[in-house]
């Protein structure tokens, strides 16, 4: 754990420049607008170790996987979101000695990232070798109103001298990933061209072939008054730039606003890209800085209305939420059906910036609950499109039929993990796209996207699973043998409880979903059981009899679902026998070590219990909660929510609490010791859900709101707001009362305590919480 941020409810704030937190800050400080994202480097140059990265929504690479022997089925790639020409670049040269935090001496330096604002900024004094010293405050953001402008504020002041200062704005092709396979780098640079009214850099993906432009304009400004004098525009093979040089005076400030276009044939045509990408970053210069900020902000504001979590009494837990919800608004936006969430977001390379099943299980149900209905059902259409890739995924494993296995790791549908072990075996993704189906109609009443996109996608994934299941002679019941399951600190095991349970209810929802659309759009469904060859009575009554003789787990010794058979055969140590020096094991334990313990990565077992809560009472929750949390060593990002609403279920608020914290700070106080690679995004959708399915305890129930709030002892008070079905509803939660504030005109009935309430529109209402707990 590490622990170097200032604890502010708007702000993420470091007031010192400690060059070994430099690459986590790098994350910490990253911004984004959905379209566009990039790790928070410094402008001007840095020669310490860094990680510079720029990303853009939907431009990928396919790097080659990298595996010390090929097996039948296996991914052909690595898909990555690749780091992208660097267009914020500024070399600052004073008196011949080039502005450098590494090498200068650092006398004053503040980072904030403005979370309200959507704003990063940074000042410093550094001092020159020599002994010159500058006042430097710099800006920057990606506007959210104009998603393919990126615009830059650069102030400097001399100090203590008045000498010669060399500017050069510049935009860079030649970069590279840090995580490619074979240190291959994967743009060609097509064309470069500076004049000056602009520069312009033209790039293109190799394999891939997507086009990226970029166009900078710039203004400058000598103590607020517009700069007259010429600079030389140069160009290279890889680059462009402007540059130019004068003389300043001690306390003189030459202010400088760069602002960039990125364009891309994702969503430009190519004969398009270089018109429309010169004239945005003309019309943004002529917007200016200060303009085209009130425009960002007026965006954040309105998602600040709707989805801010407000926390009096603990500042620490209040921040982390924010942190959290900025984060994930940052990333993913719910306009591009092409598009969807990367457990590092646009903050590093780890994990390739693709989606992996964390979008289904965590960040849908925030977009839900806090975004129009449009975005949620993006996400699920984003699947949609893909599902024909999923059947051909599925092929290539032996399965028939039209049975379709999504991808564990995918862009464009195909599957392109880089590890074995989770490609074939982690099929438990498929049931996460199924119960998002369910989890989305439950919640929005939206059966049009059953009857359109939904039943086609839960045919082909019961079809799978029919295929995938064994019938075991000895025990005449059906198993899953050799998966993963969540917890990834197993390979190859048989019958994974949360699969095998997740399967067993896909198929049964499936046969359900059937009888609704038939009943309520038999043409439909006739024209849906044609295209796709569905021979409903055979393979329903095949469904419905591995449902009814499927294998499930359960350890009656205990008193608890076994996670997965031999799971008691390992020596059971509780995760606090662990030395804090062999903390976190996946960094200091050998993988053999691992997989011989009892020690559990993250949710599993409790994963399928939080799905399927309603099915379980509360001693049955409890004795699985007790011995499972128990064993967790909770280094996935993914784990702690989900404990920490479980936890709450079962009302242990200490624990909720404590998971709570954990979840929600995992990256400002990196707890895992990882940070520096990228910010863990999908799990962040998990935080929400903590505090608002967790201590608020919101469910779905008889098709309407449920809630059973409680509040730790920290607090004294929070609040959320939520969208259920044209209603708009704020509440709020001290230790007396639980506040109901109807923010819209649709009327709602929910339930609180087990009892109705009524809200008619624009109304309030306040429970006693004292009585009803």
């Amino acid at each position: 754990m590490k622990k170097y941020i200032n604890t502010d409810p708007w702000k993420i704030v470091e007031d010192d420049f400690m060059p070994e937190n430099y690459r986590s800050s790098e994350s910490l400080f990253s911004i984004g607008n959905g379209m566009m994202g990039q790790r928070a480097s410094f402008e001007e140059t840095y020669s310490g170790e860094a990680l510079q990265g720029s990303y853009i929504a939907g431009i990928y690479y396919p790097d080659k996987t990298r595996v010390g022997w090929w097996k039948n089925g296996y991914p052909e790639y690595f898909g990555k979101i690749i780091n992208s020409p660097d267009w914020i670049g500024f070399q600052i040269i004073v008196d011949n000695e080039i502005l450098d935090l590494h090498n200068w001496s650092v006398n004053s330096f503040q980072r904030i990232l403005d979370m309200r604002k959507g704003l990063l900024s940074r000042q410093f004094v550094a001092t020159s070798p020599s002994g010159k010293s500058v006042r430097v405050h710099v800006s920057r953001f990606l506007s959210m109103y104009e998603p393919e402008i990126g615009t830059i504020r650069y102030e400097i002041s001399p100090v203590n001298f008045t000498g010669n200062v060399q500017c050069k704005l510049f935009m860079e092709g030649d970069v590279k990933n840090e995580d490619s396979n074979y240190d291959e780098k994967f743009w060609d640079i097509l064309h470069t061209e500076a004049n000056k009214n602009y520069a312009y850099l033209l790039a293109e993906t190799k394999k891939t072939r997507f086009r990226v432009a970029y166009s900078m304009n710039y203004h400058v400004f000598i103590n607020d008054i517009s700069w007259q004098g010429n600079a030389q525009p140069h160009h290279t093979e890889t680059g462009v730039s402007h540059s130019f040089s004068l003389e300043l005076s001690e306390n003189d400030t030459l202010r400088m606003e760069k602002y960039v276009s990125v364009l891309s044939s994702f969503n430009h045509t190519i004969n398009d890209l270089k018109e429309n990408t010169i004239a945005l970053a003309q019309k943004a210069e002529q917007l200016g800085f200060d303009y085209l900020l009130k425009q960002h902000q007026q965006v954040w504001s309105n998602i600040w209305e709707h989805s801010d979590i407000e926390i009096e009494g603990d500042l620490e837990a209040q921040q982390a939420i924010r942190f959290n919800i900025f984060q994930l608004n940052q990333t993913y936006t719910g306009s591009d059906a092409r598009l969807n969430i990367g457990p590092k977001g646009f903050t590093g390379e780890k994990y390739g910036g693709l989606t992996y099943w964390d979008t289904e299980a965590y960040c849908l149900p925030f977009f839900l609950r806090t975004a129009t209905q449009d975005v949620s059902r993006n996400l699920l259409i984003y699947r949609y499109k893909h599902l024909q890739k999923a059947i051909e995924n599925a092929q290539k494993l032996g399965f028939t039929n039209g049975a379709a296995l999504f991808p564990m790791v995918t862009i464009n549908g195909e599957e392109c993990h880089n590890e074995w072990e989770i490609t074939f075996e982690e099929i438990h993704r498929n049931g996460a796209i199924a119960y998002a189906i369910y989890n989305y109609i439950t919640y929005t009443d939206d059966h049009r996207f059953l009857i359109e996109y939904g039943l086609e996608t839960l045919i082909a994934i019961a079809r799978f699973w029919s295929q995938r299941v064994t019938l075991s002679p000895a025990r005449n019941q059906y198993m899953i043998l050799g998966v993963t399951g969540p917890n990834e600190y197993e390979n190859n095991v048989n019958n994974n409880w949360y699969t095998n349970k997740l399967a067993c209810w896909c198929l049964n929802y499936t046969v359900g979903c059937i009888d609704y659309v038939k009943k309520q759009a038999p043409d439909q469904y006739q024209e849906l059981v044609k295209r796709i060859q569905f021979d409903e009575y055979t393979e329903t009554s095949n469904w419905l009899k591995i449902v009814d003789n499927f294998y499930i787990p359960y350890d009656s010794e205990q008193g608890i679902f076994l996670q997965q058979d031999g799971y008691m055969d390992k020596e059971q140590l509780p995760a606090s026998a662990i030395p804090a020096d062999s903390r976190p094991i996946n960094q200091h334990w050998s993988w053999d070590r691992i997989l011989r313990s009892c020690f559990i990565k993250q949710a599993d077992v409790l994963q399928g219990i939080y799905l399927f809560e309603k099915e379980f009472s509360d001693d049955v929750i409890r004795r699985n909660f007790e011995f499972y949390e128990s064993r967790t060593v909770h280094e996935s990002s993914l784990s702690p929510c989900i404990h920490s609403i479980l936890a709450s279920r079962i009302g242990d608020i200490e624990k909720a609490y404590e998971l709570y914290l954990r979840t929600s700070r995992l990256d400002l106080d990196d707890y895992n010791n990882e940070v520096d690679e990228g910010l863990h995004i999908t799990s962040m959708a998990g935080t929400w859900m903590s505090i608002v399915e967790g201590f608020g305890g919101l469910r779905i129930q008889d098709n309407q709101l449920t809630f059973h709030p409680q509040i730790p002892e920290k607090w004294r008070k929070y609040a959320f707001k939520i969208r259920f079905r044209g209603a708009y509803i704020k509440v709020t939660t001290d230790v007396n009362h639980v506040t109901f504030e109807n923010l819209s005109e649709t009327a709602i009935n929910f339930m609180i305590f087990n009892k109705t309430v009524h809200l008619d529109p624009y109304g309030t209402k306040k429970v006693n919480r004292a009585v009803t707990v």
